[in-house]
């Protein structure tokens, strides 16, 4: 796999050469702070090739790791962590040494996010929506309904329903909605029979409106979708180490920790872990609002 910047991967070209893959990533030396730090150092001063590569090779195996935890959306493994190792050549081209944490720490949110925008687009077909609340119904709905053991193959009780609604702050109807994409498995072809069709019930798709938007719609939206990423990346430069991995664990992973275990990785009470979350929250805050600032803000003459 090669970028524009000339950085070759190990290939990757279906499952059947995922374990030959992951052997041959084992081979990559992981890098101590003080190299990385050197080799970030050459590539964001001279765009050294080299230090590119041994940067985003000592990282190969976490996107392979990231990439294992999203199994459980029915798409080949091997795509993920192409679609990761995407990510991760954007967190070395973004990443700035001299602000004093390591890259896998700033790379690992590029990854989730290459990985998980991959997922929403190929899951289905149709747009499943772009909302940050989608986004997040969609990668917790089905941990939580193992939580609530709601296993059943039909609409959720009301009671699960009610929970699942309230702590992702979305509406009801949405959860149902999503929880039935999801149980159809994603999408279903609209030329299968209905039943019945002994009466002439037709296919599917004889039942079918199209209530998407234009595609002009939908290509704005993308691109917006887009910009926001690139803004939240730059934002989360504005947090230290302990910041960005507080802030990542707690609102932007697939499984968020709780404020007991960061207070045990950090020795230090749940209330401080609260205290540090809500600090960096409003730091993201306010650079996202300077970083949209300078981009949008109309040029003077």
């Amino acid at each position: 796999m090669n970028t524009k910047n000339n950085i070759s991967v190990p290939a990757l070209s279906g499952e059947q050469s995922l374990n030959r893959y992951l052997s041959e990533i084992k081979k990559y030396p992981l890098l101590t702070a003080e190299q990385e730090y050197m080799l970030a150092k050459r590539y964001a001063e001279h765009e050294d090739p080299e230090a590119a590569a041994q940067l985003v090779t000592s990282h190969l195996r976490l996107v392979a790791k990231i990439a294992m935890g999203y199994r459980g959306y029915g798409l080949p493994v091997s795509d993920l962590i192409s679609e990761g190792n995407v990510g991760l050549m954007q967190g070395v081209k973004k990443f700035e040494p001299d602000r004093g944490f390591r890259l896998a720490t700033y790379a690992m949110w590029w990854i989730k996010a290459s990985m998980q925008e991959f997922i929403l687009r190929s899951w289905s077909l149709v747009k499943m929506g772009t909302t940050a609340a989608q986004k997040k119904l969609f990668f917790n709905l089905r941990r939580m309904k193992k939580e609530l053991e709601a296993y059943e193959d039909s609409d959720l009780h009301p009671d699960d329903l009610s929970t699942i609604a309230t702590t992702l702050g979305v509406a009801e109807q949405e959860v149902i909605n999503m929880n039935r994409r999801m149980m159809m498995g994603g999408d279903a072809s609209l030329n299968v029979q209905m039943r019945g069709d002994e009466d002439g019930a037709g296919q599917w798709q004889d039942w079918l409106t199209d209530d998407r938007p234009l595609q002009d719609k939908t290509v704005a939206d993308a691109e917006e979708a887009e910009v926001r990423h690139e803004m939240l990346g730059e934002a989360m430069e504005a947090l230290n180490e302990r910041e960005q991995h507080i802030l990542t664990e707690r609102r932007l992973t697939e499984n968020p920790q709780t404020l007991e275990q960061l207070s045990q990785v950090y020795d230090v009470s749940r209330e401080r872990i609260r205290q540090i979350e809500v600090r960096a929250f409003e730091k993201l805050q306010k650079a996202m609002k300077t970083i949209a600032g300078e981009r949008f803000t109309p040029a003077t003459a």
